[in-house]
């Protein structure tokens, strides 16, 4: 399992921590620190064990209110960074 931590930008969530797959490719988890606790909790629930790619383009771009982005949007990005740094 490969574990990373996102600080995310414009949001009220403060941390996203992914554990992925050793090959990058399945989320094994999602945990946020900080944000609509009810949600964000349902959001790990529903991405566990799902492939990054499908997850990261089904959320990204989703915004929240009057911002251009979201928690959900900010875990597109998290996942994305984590991949690349399983990968690497």
């Amino acid at each position: 399992m490969f574990h990373y931590d996102f600080r995310p930008r414009g949001v009220c969530s403060q941390a996203i921590h992914v554990d992925l797959s050793d090959d990058g490719s399945t989320i094994e988890g999602v945990a946020f620190d900080g944000g609509c606790n009810g949600n964000l909790k349902a959001i790990g629930k529903l991405v566990k064990g799902q492939p990054v790619d499908q997850v990261a383009n089904t959320l990204e771009g989703n915004t929240c209110g009057p911002r251009r982005t979201s928690c959900a949007d900010q875990l597109s990005h998290a996942l994305r960074e984590a991949q690349s740094a399983a990968r690497a």
